[in-house]
């Protein structure tokens, strides 16, 4: 059985790298019929935040990423972690070492000045000695100073990491006892039964330091998938201008769960030429070893086609309910339907659409001065104030009888369309551009209708 997880440390929001992450993560374990489970690294107590926590489970819930089982918290653990520092300092794999910091800082300038790679020289390695006063040791795990270590990564390929390039005998432990993230990482995903581990290539480089606590405690070695990171057009890093920003940002943008996700999981894995998929369809058609090689490029373009996409394919019952969170409550307006159908084309994201519909439902207060010269010139008032006695006449109710209504007053004042139409629009809605008048009317209603039909003539003429 598939065990992924997903490990974050609870330092920061959890931005869009790490959602993809989570949903690569997730799906692969799904299609497998396997669990994701959810840890939350917080061994770093000067930097971890409980409302960063908080967030980053907001943005599971959000998104339908249910974790199985309950949640690990690394800082709940540190009997485990004591435990296993005492079995390699039992079986002679780690050592206590006294280099103070101030030695530490002489060694790395003495080797920076001779132009060598900075590391731990060692010296406490096999030290059978009187340990130096006022010291609190480190623990150090003894790592492997020839041959090569071999990373057998399911994008990648096999990768080599000579030891005497990349390792010193590194910290498992500070002199506080408090463990070191590739340690308690290798611990974990042990014992909590991870056996396939997908995460960003930024993280390749802690892989070999993990395969040496693997084998000193006689782990099974999971498997591998480093993720090549998201770049923007340049090729460059995400920042915040580009998208690297909080989750939860894009719920407060408009963008919808799915179009996140199905923008996500496109970025770096494709399906043939496929752009839509269900939830549904990622979990049935994803697998890890078709991810690409090369870092990904964060398109926001796509990513509104994809929520337009979205917001033009969920009913108006379950639209009105993802509005409510911007201030638009439609849940109970009888003309919902008419609305939500004639806005929801013209949308990229829910906060554009609750913009729209805020726009037709509210009486104007302000008239654009170019709509207002273009519009209301010769005869416009007049043709307002014909139209205003057809409404008082009739109960007009759809968008067709609206327009019917109009058809009168061009016919019986000879007319072309124009002469109502651009008029009717900016008293409407103060400006030119919006879904058709006959629609704004029925949504709107009569006596609304004729309210800023009388506002726009006293304001205007």
């Amino acid at each position: 059985m598939v065990v992924t997880r997903f490990a974050p440390s609870p330092t920061g929001y959890l931005h869009i790298g790490g959602l993809r992450t989570a949903l690569l993560s997730y799906l692969w374990a799904k299609n497998r019929g396997g669990k994701f489970v959810l840890r939350i690294e917080d061994t770093d107590k000067a930097r971890n935040s409980e409302e960063a926590t908080q967030a980053i489970l907001k943005a599971f819930e959000w998104l339908g990423l249910e974790a199985d089982g309950e949640i690990t918290y690394q800082s709940q653990r540190d009997e485990i972690y004591a435990k296993y520092i005492k079995q390699l300092l039992d079986e002679g794999k780690a050592y206590k070492c006294y280099m103070s910091k101030e030695e530490l800082t002489q060694l790395r300038e003495t080797q920076m000045a001779a132009k060598e790679r900075t590391m731990y020289d060692g010296r406490y390695h096999d030290f059978t000695g009187t340990p130096p006063e006022g010291v609190a040791p480190v623990i150090r795990i003894k790592s492997p100073k020839t041959g090569e270590i071999l990373v057998h990564d399911g994008v990648k390929g096999t990768i080599s990491f000579q030891a005497e390039d990349i390792l010193d005998d590194f910290v498992i432990a500070r002199a506080d006892g408090a463990p070191t993230y590739n340690f308690v990482v290798a611990i974990d995903d042990h014992l909590m039964g991870i056996n396939e581990v997908i995460r960003g290539d930024d993280h390749l480089s802690n892989t070999p330091k993990q395969i040496v606590v693997y084998e000193a405690l006689g782990f099974d070695i999971p498997a591998f998938y480093h993720v090549p990171m998201i770049h923007n057009s340049n090729g460059k890093k995400l920042s915040k201008r580009d998208g690297a920003t909080d989750v939860m940002d894009y719920k407060e943008m408009g963008y919808t769960p799915q179009a996140l996700l199905n923008f996500l999981v496109r970025l770096g894995w494709s399906h043939g030429d496929q752009e839509i998929f269900s939830f549904e369809e990622m979990i049935e058609l994803f697998n890890p070893k078709d991810i690409n090689k090369s870092a990904s490029i964060y398109n926001t373009e796509k990513l509104d086609w994809l929520n337009s996409h979205y917001i033009k394919n969920t009913s108006n019952a379950e639209l009105a309910e993802l509005l409510t969170p911007y201030g638009v409550v439609l849940t109970s307006h009888d003309k919902k339907e008419i609305l939500l159908d004639a806005l929801k084309e013209r949308a990229k994201t829910l906060k554009e659409l609750a913009a729209l519909v805020t726009e037709i439902v509210t009486t104007p207060s302000e008239y654009e001065a170019k709509a207002v010269k273009k519009a209301f010139k010769d005869a416009a008032f007049e043709v307002l104030e014909a139209y205003s006695e057809k409404l008082k006449a009739n109960e007009p109710h759809l968008p067709t009888d609206y327009h019917a209504l109009m058809e009168e007053v061009v016919s019986e004042m000879e007319i072309g369309f124009g002469k109502i139409g651009m008029p009717l629009r900016v008293a409407l809605l103060g400006k030119m551009g919006g879904p058709n008048i006959d629609v704004i009317m029925a949504v709107v209603g009569k006596e609304e209708t004729l309210l800023r039909i009388a506002k726009a003539i006293e304001k205007n003429s």
